[in-house]
Formats: structure tokens, sequence, C-alpha cells
């Protein structure tokens, strides 16, 4: 007779706290950790143009031309011809900033109403190696720069002369103010999913425990009862 082997299935649903934590928190940490920047590091840039009703698709700008983490620079961005360009209408750029894609809305670049040649200046905020944000305005470049770069003005009122060169401004701002009430809401909700977590291991653990008392319970009641003489 061949000897009897009793299998112990394992319980994956059985984790214990640390993994179900490390499980529910790992997209969050892995994906902070792939937006991290340091300084020095290039930040991906992309350009969307419009004229008239059309617009053109997102074009990735090369590396000279996108900011760099925590410098400030300056730099001559090229600007496109649009298709059926004609000089009577405002033509239009729009940009996102960093992997977060951050959007700068419409600025007005060509046919703005304005003798003076523009200049694009650009705000980056960040904090340790997170970058927060960012914001842009298009300004009359400044008499001082004009005279640095005299070849702007002239192409740039030349109607036959594409790419136009603009330059942009490049300005990074540390913030390190603490935010209270968020932080608050952080730890708050921190807490309360640990206490599910812990919530759910407690309950897992006891499965069988439970299951035990059920089952002790409900043959005990099934049990028939002894008979009590009664004495008279």
């Amino acid at each position: 007779m061949a000897a009897s082997s009793t299998t112990t299935c394992s319980k994956p649903w059985l984790l214990s706290p640390s993994q179900l934590l490390f499980t529910l928190l790992f997209p969050s940490i892995f994906s902070t950790f792939a937006v991290a920047y340091r300084p020095g590091d290039i930040v991906p840039m992309s350009r969307m143009g419009q004229y008239h009703s059309s617009r053109t698709v997102w074009h990735d700008l090369i590396g000279r031309h996108c900011p760099i983490f925590a410098v400030n620079r300056e730099v001559l961005m090229p600007i496109p011809k649009p298709t059926g360009y004609t000089g009577a209408d405002p033509y239009k750029i729009s940009f996102q900033v960093g992997r977060e894609k951050f959007l700068i809305p419409w600025l007005l670049v060509v046919n703005r109403k304005s003798t003076e040649v523009p200049m694009i200046e650009v705000e980056l905020r960040y904090s340790g190696n997170d970058f927060h944000g960012v914001t842009a305005k298009v300004v009359d470049m400044p008499h001082h720069y004009v005279e640095i770069h005299p070849e702007i003005r002239k192409q740039f009122w030349d109607s036959q002369h594409w790419p136009k060169h603009i330059l942009v401004r490049y300005t990074w701002k540390e913030h390190s103010d603490i935010d209270v009430a968020s932080g608050f809401y952080v730890l708050f909700g921190s807490g309360l999913m640990l206490s599910f977590i812990l919530s759910i291991y407690i309950l897992q653990s006891s499965r069988e425990k439970l299951e035990k008392f059920v089952r002790e319970t409900v043959v005990e009641s099934n049990m028939p009862g002894e008979v009590i003489a009664k004495v008279e």
C-alpha cells in the first residue's frame, strides 16, 4: 500500500503588510524616479504651430534648443514657415515641456502688431530633482539684445527668409515652500492606506482560525444532547 502524501497548498493571496504596501506603492515610486532630473539634464521639449485654422503635429526639438535642468540660458530657436503662409495672419506656436508634458499655451510670434522683434521668456519651476511647471510669454526683445544679434532683426522682418529665429530665455526658479495642508493630506492618506493593508493582513491571517472555529461550532451544535435525569 503506497504511503499517502499530504500536499500543502500555498496561498498566493496571503501577503505580508510589507508586500502589500510595496505592491500598491511600487508604480508611484517607479514613476517618481522615472521623471526625476539632475542638474545639467536636457529637459525634452516639443513644438506645435498654428496658422489660420491649420495646426501641425508635435515636433520634438533637438537638445540645443531645449531647456537644461536648473541651468539658466538663452537659445536661438528656429521657427519653420507654416504651410500656406501669406504674411497676412498671425502665426502662433505652443510647447510641451518635460517628460511630464507641461503645456505652454499658444504664443503669438509673427504678425503680433508690434514693430519690435519678439523674444520668448520661459520660466520653469523646480524643487530638488522635481520639475513642477512652466510659464511663458512673448515680449519685445530688449535693444541691447538686438545689438548683440543684429541678424535676428534683419531676418525676422524679411518675409522671404525662413526659418526665422527667435531668442528664447530659460529661467529656472527653485521653490522650497512647505505645503502644510498637502503634507497633512498625504500623511492622512498614507495612514488610511496602511490601516487598510493591516486590516486585510489580519483578516487573511485569521481566516484559517475562523474557519476552524466555525467548523467546530457547527459540529458541536449538531451533536445529540445528554439526557439529564430529573430527580424528585
